[in-house]
């Protein structure tokens, strides 16, 4: 590989690495590649991107960016890396997901806004909910007590036309 093609891929790495706020490595050592076209495939449809290169190519363009030296001694073996960018776990599920169906991929190491976490929480990390249901889930919570609004004030007004109902049957019963 030229200079100038190393220099191009660390760049690459790089820019992509500053813009992640999840960086997902895998180890995908055995996988076919009809099994890595099905896992790219998977990414693409979420957004997110996975990149494969040299360790040492890697390493340098995570130097670049800087905060990341914990995971240096984790570049080792055949190593990819998954960029995420709207919902930092999102690699997480679509990892897990192909773990159970192929059982080949492993991760050995995430960083999930700039925090480091060990591939073998792995299954913690993919319970984590997206962006878009917590905010989801908050707006429900406060929605709720306002949607209940009208229908405690309609209890009241039945109540008074009740009891309204009823002081005028003993009136006419009298």
């Amino acid at each position: 590989m030229k200079r100038s093609e190393k220099d191009q891929i660390i760049a690459e790495v790089a820019e992509v690495a500053g813009r992640a706020h999840g960086m997902f490595f895998t180890d995908f050592g055995g996988l076919t590649v009809e099994q890595a076209t099905e896992l790219r495939r998977e990414f693409h449809k979420v957004g997110i991107d996975y990149r494969v290169a040299k360790n040492t190519l890697i390493r340098k363009a995570l130097e670049r960016v800087g905060g990341y030296d914990r995971v240096f001694d984790k570049l080792a073996g055949p190593t990819g890396v998954a960029f995420a960018y709207d919902d930092p776990v999102a690699p997480a599920r679509i990892i897990q997901k192909f773990i159970e169906k192929h059982k080949k991929l492993s991760l050995k190491v995430c960083m999930i806004e700039r925090e480091m976490y060990e591939g073998s929480r792995l299954a913690e990390i993919a319970k984590i909910p997206s962006r878009a249901e917590i905010i989801a889930a908050i707006l429900g919570s406060i929605q709720a007590p306002i949607a209940a609004i009208p229908g405690a004030i309609n209890a009241v007004m039945r109540d008074l036309v009740s009891v309204i109902d009823e002081v005028g049957k003993k009136k006419q019963a009298a």
